[in-house]
């Protein structure tokens, strides 16, 4: 159940945060994982398998959280063109240092568990009762907070509002607390963040940000739901990492996503 129960809460969580994060910047290539959040938790991840000091899932949320303090105080001082390219930056040097980790890692079953985590399978290992509880209370307050800075997120793309760098720094924090809940328990799921947003606004058709919650977390849903019964149930007696899986079973939403204005 608790595997279903995050199948839902991450088609939820990732798309409505890829959909605030293309509003506040005004951009359609905006991403949860833009920002660092991604390597992020594959650092603190990396660190917990490799040390045992704390939980898989524990490691990674302490590493976002890190990430998400070190964003917000950014964000206070760049522009929204500058803040993307210091967090593409960002990104590559924690992604830099996970890679050292990952490599010395002291033995192969450590370097598995690992991976397995990293290859979001759903099955919630390492995950401790705790650390379900904390990810549920993220995901309530950064879904709360998306619901409640709706007309703000409007207001900013169409222009006739400009939002404050505090309103901006507390919005991405928000996110953060939002796609933190997803993948500090399950792991970095990508294209989910980043092509549903897009497919969202080819088929709606419309700019209210209410609208792309609604058919983005579908979709999100949906797409992450058929992944997880392939992976569970049509596996062909191989491992099917989710992650993977759902990159191929997306090729041709993405495909829409190019070909289409």
């Amino acid at each position: 159940m608790l595997s279903i129960l995050y199948v839902i809460l991450s088609g939820i969580a990732l798309p409505v945060g890829g959909v605030q994060m293309q509003y506040l910047w005004r951009n359609q290539l905006g991403d949860v994982y833009s920002l660092g959040l991604g390597s992020a938790a594959c650092l603190g991840a990396a660190v917990a398998v490799m040390t045992g000091w704390f939980s898989l899932a524990a490691g990674s949320f302490l590493c976002t959280l890190l990430c998400t303090v070190i964003c917000f105080f950014v964000t206070l001082r760049l522009s929204t063109r500058n803040l993307i390219v210091f967090g593409i930056l960002f990104g590559t040097f924690i992604g830099s240092l996970c890679t050292i980790v990952v490599t010395n890692a002291p033995s192969g079953e450590l370097l598995k568990e690992y991976y397995i985590w990293g290859a979001a399978n759903f099955s919630l290992a390492g995950a401790r009762t705790g650390d379900v509880v904390f990810s549920l209370c993220l995901f309530a307050a950064g879904l709360a907070a998306a619901i409640a800075d709706r007309g703000s997120l409007n207001a900013h793309l169409s222009g006739s509002t400009e939002l404050s760098s505090l309103h901006k720094a507390f919005t991405m924090l928000m996110i953060m607390c939002l796609v933190t809940s997803s993948v500090s328990i399950c792991g970095p799921i990508g294209f989910i963040s980043l092509g549903v947003p897009n497919l969202s606004r080819i088929l709606c058709r419309s700019t209210d940000i209410r609208k792309h919650y609604l058919l983005s977390s579908a979709m999100g849903v949906g797409l992450l739901a058929v992944t997880y019964l392939v992976v569970k149930y049509v596996n062909f007696g191989i491992y099917l990492p989710v992650s993977a899986t759902m990159a191929i079973i997306a090729l041709p939403l993405t495909a829409i996503v190019f070909i289409r204005k």
